[in-house]
């Protein structure tokens, strides 16, 4: 079951995908939280409810007709990964890490489908990061077993972790070259976890730049998988509903190539990951005042 987040005068709409057609699951069953966030904290089923929905003949409008919003606008918490796939690491001159390299990613960075990407004025080292996000459906109890984690999933979808360099090496800790507007791809759609293998493992994930290939390799290749990032998270803090997990790039960023490749006004970027969609972003200069 795939579920996407639109906007409608403005704000947000959870809706289901069929096809290339959607049903907007408030106006359906007004049991069912127009946001997926609150759908999911709500504690509802929500596959079972949407798949009555679509039984039910529930009106039904164009994709290609709404504008799209990031997957989950406002997450609680949006912890991400680095250096999560060995030749990544190698790359950037690092070895295997031991445990995860966390950043947090605040919600005013996060950008839909289709939306652009913004180059800021005071950096030109702008860089692509194709990846797979995690959403998380049910508490996370603290120190849950790894073999007990991925149950807590409700999906997977789309990212694309746009960093500023410059700004990100400025500190050991990452998060201010994470963070700028317009910088975090997220969607178009979540495929739920019962239609991909257990953690998302074996998926062809690739990234191309105005049509070239950039980044191109397997889920099965990340370093700390999504069972593991889930119990090692699980033991700092609570994973509540709509949480989402990013978790990290594979090799083949603007940065690590001779000359440095960086994204530029009127680029796009495209991000894929087998059986769970396809994310693309144009990208634009940051208007002047």
């Amino acid at each position: 079951m795939k579920f996407t987040t639109y906007l409608r005068d403005g704000a947000p709409r959870l809706a289901l995908v069929e096809g290339d057609m959607l049903i907007d699951l408030n106006d359906a069953d007004g049991r069912i939280p127009s946001d997926l966030r609150a759908a999911l904290a709500a504690g509802i089923d929500l596959p079972a409810l949407a798949a009555a929905c679509a039984k039910a003949g529930a009106a039904r409008v164009p994709m290609a007709g709404v504008r799209l919003a990031p997957l989950v606008p406002e997450p609680g918490k949006t912890v991400c990964l680095g250096l999560n796939y060995f030749d990544h690491a190698k790359e950037g001159g690092r070895e295997k890490p031991d445990y995860p390299w966390f950043f947090f990613r605040g919600a005013s960075s996060l950008i839909a489908h289709g939306d652009a990407g913004v180059v800021p004025r005071v950096s030109a080292r702008f860089d692509y990061e194709a990846e797979l996000a995690v959403v998380i459906g049910q508490r996370v109890p603290r120190h849950v077993k790894e073999a007990d984690a991925l149950q807590y999933v409700f999906g997977y979808a789309c990212f694309n972790d746009i960093s500023v360099r410059d700004y990100q090496k400025r500190t050991p800790q990452w998060t201010i070259g994470k963070n700028f507007d317009a910088t975090g791809g997220f969607g178009p759609v979540l495929v739920t976890a019962d239609e991909l293998p257990p953690g998302a493992v074996g998926l062809r994930i690739q990234g191309r730049l105005n049509g070239e290939v950039m980044q191109d390799a397997n889920t099965t290749d990340m370093i700390f998988g999504v069972a593991e990032t889930i119990a090692l998270l699980a033991e700092v803090l609570t994973l509540e509903p709509g949480d989402v997990i990013v978790m990290g790039t594979p090799a083949g960023v603007g940065q690590a190539r001779t000359p440095p490749v960086w994204m530029k006004p009127g680029d796009t970027y495209e991000v894929e990951i087998e059986r769970v969609g396809l994310l693309a972003n144009p990208i634009v200069a940051e208007a002047q005042a």
